[in-house]
């Protein structure tokens, strides 16, 4: 899986994350989750959407569609076990979550496959 860029990642994450506890998700949403301006976030919404990543109803609720899901479901998974695995390894939990958010877009498919494979087996 190629990955667009970490902006488009976390956004695609968000979505992802506001859609299992919000009946719909929009961007006044994603900008309260992030911390950012609703500009910004319309900036991301247009260019996302534009990849194909999501689809944006003309009442402004934004759904992920199927690649846009993938990308989404790969970046939790990377953070849910980087976040979790550095916190058995006895870092704070606020200290695992920011690394964890960093380290899962940086790192290919291959090595992560490969470090989760490892960890699971010893």
């Amino acid at each position: 899986m190629v990955h667009k860029n970490e902006s488009a990642e976390n956004y695609l994450e968000t979505i992802l994350f506001l859609s299992r506890s919000l009946p719909v998700v929009r961007s006044v949403d994603i900008a309260n989750k992030l911390g950012f301006k609703k500009s910004s976030v319309s900036v991301a919404m247009k260019n996302l959407r534009e990849q194909n990543h999501i689809t944006v109803t003309d009442a402004g609720f934004i759904y992920l569609t199927e690649s846009g899901l993938e990308i989404a479901e790969s970046m939790g998974e990377r953070h849910e076990f980087f976040s979790k695995w550095l916190e058995d390894l006895g870092v704070n939990s606020e200290i695992a979550e920011d690394d964890a958010c960093q380290i899962e877009h940086v790192i290919t498919e291959e090595t992560f496959r490969a470090i989760k494979n490892y960890v699971d087996n010893h």
